[in-house]
C-alpha cells in the first residue's frame, strides 16, 4: 500500500465515531458473553437445573448484569479516578441501545438474533467493530488519566487497561448479581488476552505521549487497531487464544525462577537415581555374602 494512502486510512480510522455501530457491536458481544457465562458459572458453583431460560426467569438480574458488563470499563475507571461510578448510566441513548440489544439477544423470536450473531461471517464483522472500539477506549482512557495525573505512569496504564478490558475485571460482580460466586476465577488470577493486549496498547500510547515513539499518532493508533483485530480474528478462526503465552513462559523461566526449579528437579532426579543405584549395589553385595555363608 502507498504510504500516503496508508496514512489517509489511518487518519480516517482515528476519527471514527463509535456510536452507533461500534458501540452496538460491543453491546452484542457483551450480552452474548453474559448469556453464555450462565451455564459454566452455575456448573462451577455446583448448581443444577435448566440454564437456558435464565433471562426469562430472572430478567432484572440478566439486564443489570448485562448493563454492568457493557459499561464495565467506564464504571471501574471512574471508581479509580474518584468520579461517580454511576456516571455511565446518565447517557440515556447508550442505555436504551444496550437494552434493545440485550432484549434481542435473549428474547428474539426463535432465538434468531442470537443465532445470526453467532454465524461466523457476522461474528467476524462484529468482532472487527468491537476491537476497533477497544483501541478507541484504551486511547481515551490513557488520555483522561494523563490529564488528571500527568506524571503517574502506573495510573495512566492502569486506567487505559481497565477502559479496554473492564468486562473481565467486572465478571465476579456480574456473576454475583446472577447468584453465582466463584472467587477462584477472576481476571487477576487468570488474565485473558484482552487484558494483556489492552495493557500493551496502554503502554504504547503512554510512550507516544512521552515522545518515546517518533511516529505520527494516526499510524500508532491504526497499528493498535490492526493488532487487536488481527489477534481477535486469529482467535475466532484459528483458535489462537493467547499469543502472549510463549513469551510469558520464557520470561518466567528466566526471571521468575523457572530455570532454577528445572535444575532443582533435574538434580533431585539424579540424586534419587544415585540413591537407587546404591541401594541396588548394597542388595547385590548382601546376596553375595549370604551365598558365601551358605
Amino acid at each position: 500500500m502507498d504510504p500516503q494512502t496508508y496514512m489517509d486510512v489511518a487518519t480516517v480510522v482515528t476519527k471514527l465515531k463509535m456510536y452507533p455501530y461500534f458501540d452496538i457491536a460491543h453491546y452484542i458481544l457483551m450480552c452474548i458473553s453474559v448469556r453464555e457465562d450462565v451455564q459454566p458459572a452455575q456448573a462451577q458453583a455446583g448448581s443444577s437445573g435448566p440454564v437456558q431460560p435464565f433471562a426469562r426467569k430472572h430478567p432484572l438480574s440478566s439486564w443489570l448484569s448485562s448493563m454492568l458488563i457493557c459499561f464495565a470499563g467506564s464504571i471501574l475507571a471512574n471508581f479509580l479516578l474518584g468520579e461517580p461510578v454511576i456516571t455511565p448510566f446518565k447517557d440515556h441513548q447508550s442505555i436504551i441501545t444496550a437494552t434493545a440489544v440485550w432484549y434481542l439477544i435473549n428474547f428474539s423470536p426463535f432465538d434468531l438474533v442470537y443465532k445470526i450473531c453467532k454465524f461466523l461471517p457476522f461474528k467476524l464483522a462484529i468482532c472487527v467493530l468491537k476491537e476497533t472500539q477497544r483501541a478507541h477506549k484504551v486511547y481515551h482512557g490513557v488520555l483522561v488519566a494523563a490529564k488528571l495525573y500527568p506524571s503517574a505512569y502506573l495510573i495512566i496504564v492502569a486506567v487505559g487497561t481497565i477502559k479496554g478490558a473492564g468486562s473481565g475485571l467486572m465478571k465476579n460482580i456480574d456473576r454475583l448479581i446472577r447468584g453465582v460466586w466463584i472467587p477462584g476465577s477472576n481476571e487477576i488470577l487468570q488474565p485473558t488476552f484482552a487484558t494483556k493486549a489492552s495493557l500493551v496498547a496502554s503502554i504504547i500510547f503512554l510512550c507516544e505521549r512521552l515522545n518515546l515513539i517518533a511516529v505520527p499518532h494516526p499510524l500508532i493508533y491504526f497499528g493498535v487497531v490492526l493488532f487487536f483485530v488481527y489477534f481477535k480474528i486469529s482467535s475466532v478462526i484459528l483458535g489462537i487464544h493467547d499469543p502472549f503465552v510463549p513469551l510469558e513462559n520464557l520470561f518466567c523461566a528466566i526471571f521468575m525462577g523457572g530455570m532454577w526449579d528445572a535444575l532443582r528437579r533435574a538434580t533431585s532426579k539424579e540424586t534419587a537415581k544415585e540413591d537407587e543405584s546404591k541401594d541396588l549395589r548394597n542388595d547385590a553385595m548382601k546376596l553375595k555374602e549370604e551365598k558365601k555363608k551358605d
